[in-house]
């Protein structure tokens, strides 16, 4: 079955393996590509995704569309966990292909409410355009198959304050938007990457031995968030948070365990800004009332993943 696909980035490092898959698995129709704010400068991420594309042999074939370049309240941040421009430092020859006109929010909602239960978008990017388009368009929430949230945590410690997660905690409001606005929400958190979603020394010496021109792609773009992982975690390691929801996404057998749960953001909290309280229905007093508004994954086919990441970098 053809899992038809928008996916909503800020292009750097595994934001890129994440589109490969969309782009290149069998089981896959990537239909659009959406940028938004997030990892490095807006321009680096737009320029980041043509070229994942062209490295794929798509060049031209799926369209882009740029987003919002700021959250909805407060600045911009970038990360630095996949170096300045987001892919290592590696510096690649501009691709032919340019950015469409029409604006990321227009084009999320023209493709969702002209094929109403047919598409499912990856947002693995702040969440400021699915808030966006859902403010423009708010039918989009029921005529959207699904929407795959890579962000926050699963009431654990995050990865850019002890309480939030990166894509969260750089638009927490939007985030509060999307969760309260009845999208059908599977939420892929940071606690389920560090316990799922990371490639270990053999599986990224498997991808760097299959000696094609995506595993090069791999392994360049790969340098800087694994030397930044050894420095963490103290092992040879790569994450991969955004391809595994895209291959969840593409193969829901891959999720081997989950949870119905009420997620509600904390905005205002000058420590805890960005945390996403997760409480499973009827585990606290009162919480019984309240409808669940995500699955949450507590656990994913590690090996399956990784399986499905070399199918496709063969």
């Amino acid at each position: 079955m053809t899992t038809r696909l928008i996916i909503d980035t800020d292009t750097a490092g595994d934001d890129c393996f994440s589109l490969l898959l969309g782009l290149l698995h069998p089981n896959a129709s990537l239909e659009a590509v959406t940028i938004c704010n997030g990892n490095v400068a807006f321009d680096l991420q737009v320029e980041n995704a043509l070229h994942t594309i062209e490295v794929a042999g798509r060049g031209g074939e799926v369209p882009v569309y740029l987003g919002s370049a700021r959250p909805l309240m407060g600045r911009w941040r970038a990360a630095s966990y996949h170096g300045s421009n987001g892919m290592s430092e590696m510096v690649f020859e501009k691709a032919k292909q340019r950015p469409e006109a029409k604006h990321a929010i227009d084009a999320i909602i023209d493709l969702v409410m002209a094929n109403p239960g047919e598409i499912s978008i990856i947002a693995q990017a702040p969440l400021t355009n699915i808030a966006l388009a859902y403010l423009k368009e708010p039918r989009i929430a029921k005529a959207l198959k699904q929407l795959w949230i890579m962000g926050g945590t699963d009431n654990a410690v995050g990865n850019v304050t002890p309480a939030a997660e990166f894509n969260f905690y750089v638009d927490p409001e939007a985030a509060k938007i999307v969760l309260e606005a009845g999208f059908n929400v599977t939420l892929s958190t940071w606690t389920l990457t560090l316990s799922s979603g990371f490639f270990h020394a053999d599986t990224i010496e498997r991808i760097a031995g299959l000696g094609t021109k995506l595993s090069k792609f791999y392994m360049d773009v790969s340098e800087t968030p694994m030397k930044t992982a050894r420095e963490r975690y103290g092992a040879i390691m790569n994450t991969h948070p955004d391809s595994l929801t895209t291959a969840m996404a593409i193969d829901e057998s891959l999720i081997l365990e989950s949870v119905e749960a009420v997620v509600e953001m904390e905005v205002g909290g000058e420590t805890t800004r960005g945390f996403s309280a997760v409480y499973p229905a009827g585990l606290v007093e009162g919480w019984e009332k309240k409808t669940p508004n995500a699955r949450i994954v507590r656990k994913a086919d590690k090996a399956g993943f990784a399986d499905m990441m070399i199918s496709v970098l063969k």
